[in-house]
């Protein structure tokens, strides 16, 4: 019986890694001789890195980059596939948890680390990149993550901006010459799996402004200054990126990589899988189990169990899926690939107690899932005998 184990982090309890080794211990309790394939997975967002690098054996690249707050930081990406791919997560040089709630300024914070982890993998002499956007602290429109990456930006008196949200609205003029050229010589793929325009009510601004510190009054400033910059862009292209589904993501910087970089959008999720080679070992397994902290009915929206289970059902594999909570809506789940939703606390707890022991109860609920199956085999062939 070939079993594939495929969870996403349980946050704030255990890494994907970590509740891939908990299902895979609980279900050789009881099915000892099973083949076991586990693939730590993330949705393209925090943990795809260390969840490729686990998949693939990669190599984790750790360098001194600047941080959101313009202060140096210590970042990392992966490097895979005997070092023709790189996989950079935004957050890792330019995310929320590197800026403090009482620092979050959006007017302030930068995506140069973001450019700057791109320039390192470059000279590595990668072929590929996926660039992970989610868990940014930017609003910057990608505009650091450019500067870092060769581009200058100007007002209208010819002086040179500097770094942050708040010189969006000053952007009179792009220099690109300096752009660095071996981005034309590779291929950049954008994991992500919002939708949201660049500008409007859900756009990047609107949406995502407020959650990363901007006031209402930095909302304003923060919308005319990316209409400004799709205006200074659309001059230069001809391309109004503005309503581009998914350009607003990351507080724009997917705008910015697509017009300057010929990035991709692709669905987070289906990259991980084709990166971790799941995709591919999904076509003849027997049953497959995902996992993540919290499922409700919000997680058919481009999430990692998803995503897995939608592959697997092409081959008509079922699918368990164990949560640490399951909340409301879990019902639509049976129309997106999963079959059954356990929840694995084992009793009433608060929440700091099923973090602590999320391991210890993942484990255990597994090795409960597996002698249930177990049980279900026994009964079906008494079933048959009877039958008979």
């Amino acid at each position: 019986m070939k079993i594939i184990i495929a969870p996403d982090s349980f946050k704030e309890s255990m890494s994907a890694k970590q509740a891939a080794q908990a299902i895979e211990r609980g279900f050789r309790r009881v099915y000892p001789d099973a083949d076991y394939f586990c693939f730590p997975i993330a949705d393209g967002g925090e943990g795809t890195v260390d969840a490729l690098i686990s998949a693939n054996n990669g190599q984790r690249v750790e360098i001194q980059v600047t941080g959101p707050l313009n202060k140096p930081v210590d970042a990392y990406y992966g490097i895979l596939h005997k070092g023709t791919l790189a996989v950079i997560e935004m957050a890792a040089a330019s995310g929320l948890m590197l800026a403090p709630a009482a620092q979050r300024n959006p007017l302030v914070t930068t995506s140069f680390g973001t450019g700057e982890l791109i320039k390192h993998a470059l000279s590595l002499g990668v072929q590929q990149i996926i660039l992970c956007v989610g868990g940014s602290a930017t609003v910057d429109g990608g505009m650091g993550m450019m500067q870092a990456l060769g581009i200058k930006f100007y007002d209208a008196e010819h002086n040179q901006l500097g770094l942050g949200g708040q010189y969006l609205q000053l952007i009179d003029y792009i220099d690109d010459s300096q752009l660095d050229p071996r981005l034309k010589k590779i291929q950049i793929q954008l994991a992500c799996d919002v939708n949201n325009p660049l500008v409007g009510p859900q756009g990047a601004v609107n949406i995502f402004g407020p959650q990363k510190g901007a006031s209402p009054a930095m909302v304003d400033q923060l919308e005319q200054g990316m209409n400004n910059f799709a205006d200074v862009i659309e001059k230069i292209t001809g391309v109004d990126y503005r309503a581009y589904p998914g350009g607003g993501a990351a507080g724009g910087l997917a705008m910015a990589a697509i017009a300057f970089m010929n990035a991709l959008v692709t669905s987070g999720i289906e990259l991980v899988m084709q990166a971790s080679g799941l995709a591919t070992a999904l076509a003849n397994a027997d049953l497959v189990i995902v996992g993540e902290g919290s499922m409700d009915g919000q997680s058919v929206a481009g999430k990692a169990p998803i995503g897995v289970a939608l592959e697997a059902k092409k081959y008509a594999i079922p699918v368990i899926a164990l949560s640490g909570m399951l909340g409301d809506d879990i019902e639509g789940l049976s129309q997106h690939g999963i079959d059954v939703a356990l929840s694995i606390l084992p009793r009433l707890s608060s929440l700091p107690n099923a973090l602590i022991a999320g391991e210890i109860n993942l484990e255990y609920a597994a090795q409960q899932v597996a002698q249930l199956l177990r049980l279900g085999s026994m009964l079906g062939g008494a079933t048959k005998v009877l039958m008979d």
